[in-house]
Protein backbone atom coordinates (compact mmCIF):
# COMPACT_ATOMS: atom_id res chain seq x y z
CA UNK A 1 0.00 0.00 0.00
CA UNK A 2 1.11 3.53 -0.74
CA UNK A 3 1.60 6.52 1.36
CA UNK A 4 -1.16 7.93 -0.68
CA UNK A 5 -3.24 5.57 -0.91
CA UNK A 6 -6.80 5.49 1.59
CA UNK A 7 -9.09 2.58 2.45
CA UNK A 8 -6.39 0.89 -0.47
CA UNK A 9 -7.57 3.15 -3.08
CA UNK A 10 -5.44 5.32 -5.16
CA UNK A 11 -5.66 9.25 -3.65
CA UNK A 12 -7.28 10.73 -6.94
CA UNK A 13 -9.71 7.99 -6.93
CA UNK A 14 -10.50 8.47 -3.26
CA UNK A 15 -10.62 12.22 -3.71
CA UNK A 16 -12.97 11.78 -6.49
CA UNK A 17 -15.49 9.70 -4.38
CA UNK A 18 -15.43 12.14 -1.60
CA UNK A 19 -17.59 14.04 -3.94
CA UNK A 20 -19.84 11.17 -4.97
CA UNK A 21 -22.75 11.54 -2.36
CA UNK A 22 -22.03 14.63 -1.60
CA UNK A 23 -22.12 15.17 2.16
CA UNK A 24 -21.86 11.69 3.11
CA UNK A 25 -19.06 10.47 1.13
CA UNK A 26 -16.89 13.92 2.03
CA UNK A 27 -17.26 13.29 5.95
CA UNK A 28 -16.39 9.58 5.26
CA UNK A 29 -13.37 10.37 3.55
CA UNK A 30 -12.16 13.54 5.79
CA UNK A 31 -12.61 10.72 8.95
CA UNK A 32 -10.92 8.20 7.09
CA UNK A 33 -7.97 10.40 4.95
CA UNK A 34 -5.72 10.32 8.33
CA UNK A 35 -2.63 11.94 7.34
CA UNK A 36 -3.27 12.38 3.21
CA UNK A 37 -3.85 16.41 2.74
CA UNK A 38 -5.14 15.86 -0.76
CA UNK A 39 -7.92 13.36 0.20
CA UNK A 40 -8.84 15.70 3.44
CA UNK A 41 -9.18 18.77 1.37
CA UNK A 42 -11.46 17.30 -1.67
CA UNK A 43 -13.75 15.83 1.22
CA UNK A 44 -13.34 18.96 3.87
CA UNK A 45 -14.54 20.94 0.08
CA UNK A 46 -17.41 17.97 -0.76
CA UNK A 47 -19.12 18.90 2.75
CA UNK A 48 -18.61 23.13 2.34
CA UNK A 49 -20.12 23.02 -1.24
CA UNK A 50 -23.06 20.85 -1.24
CA UNK A 51 -24.68 22.27 2.23
CA UNK A 52 -23.68 25.60 0.56
CA UNK A 53 -25.13 24.23 -2.46
CA UNK A 54 -28.57 22.62 -0.33
CA UNK A 55 -28.81 25.98 1.90
CA UNK A 56 -28.99 27.85 -1.71
CA UNK A 57 -31.34 26.32 -3.55
CA UNK A 58 -33.70 26.14 -0.34
CA UNK A 59 -33.58 29.45 0.52
CA UNK A 60 -33.40 30.89 -3.09
CA UNK A 61 -37.06 28.47 -3.24
CA UNK A 62 -38.68 30.73 -0.96
CA UNK A 63 -38.69 33.65 -3.11
CA UNK A 64 -42.05 34.62 -4.09
CA UNK A 65 -42.52 34.16 -8.63
CA UNK A 66 -38.60 33.47 -9.50
CA UNK A 67 -38.04 30.96 -6.41
CA UNK A 68 -38.87 27.70 -8.12
CA UNK A 69 -36.75 29.06 -11.45
CA UNK A 70 -33.92 29.98 -9.46
CA UNK A 71 -33.95 27.31 -6.93
CA UNK A 72 -33.56 24.63 -9.89
CA UNK A 73 -31.28 27.03 -11.85
CA UNK A 74 -28.91 26.20 -8.48
CA UNK A 75 -29.57 22.79 -8.49
CA UNK A 76 -28.37 22.71 -12.10
CA UNK A 77 -25.38 24.36 -11.49
CA UNK A 78 -25.26 22.37 -8.11
CA UNK A 79 -24.86 19.27 -10.55
CA UNK A 80 -22.46 20.93 -13.22
CA UNK A 81 -19.78 21.67 -10.26
CA UNK A 82 -20.38 18.27 -8.79
CA UNK A 83 -19.13 16.39 -11.85
CA UNK A 84 -16.68 19.28 -12.45
CA UNK A 85 -15.25 18.49 -9.13
CA UNK A 86 -15.36 14.74 -9.33
CA UNK A 87 -13.93 15.14 -12.53
CA UNK A 88 -10.50 17.61 -11.13
CA UNK A 89 -10.05 15.28 -8.12
CA UNK A 90 -9.78 12.16 -10.42
CA UNK A 91 -7.04 14.30 -12.69
CA UNK A 92 -5.32 14.84 -9.18
CA UNK A 93 -5.52 18.39 -9.61
CA UNK A 94 -6.34 20.30 -6.44
CA UNK A 95 -8.78 22.51 -7.75
CA UNK A 96 -9.58 25.12 -5.29
CA UNK A 97 -13.11 27.03 -5.07
CA UNK A 98 -12.98 30.37 -4.05
CA UNK A 99 -13.98 31.30 -0.88
CA UNK A 100 -15.31 28.01 -0.14
CA UNK A 101 -12.23 25.91 -1.30
CA UNK A 102 -9.94 28.45 1.08
CA UNK A 103 -12.34 27.18 4.04
CA UNK A 104 -11.89 23.63 3.09
CA UNK A 105 -7.90 23.54 2.99
CA UNK A 106 -8.41 25.41 6.23
CA UNK A 107 -10.45 22.40 7.70
CA UNK A 108 -8.44 20.00 5.71
CA UNK A 109 -4.78 21.38 6.80
CA UNK A 110 -5.78 21.09 11.18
Amino acid sequence: MNNNDVLGLNQNVAGALSYLLGIITGVIFFVLANENKYVKFHAAQSIIVFIAVYLVSVVSGWIPLIGGILSAAVSLAGFILWIGLMYKAYSGEKFKLPVLGDLAESLSSS
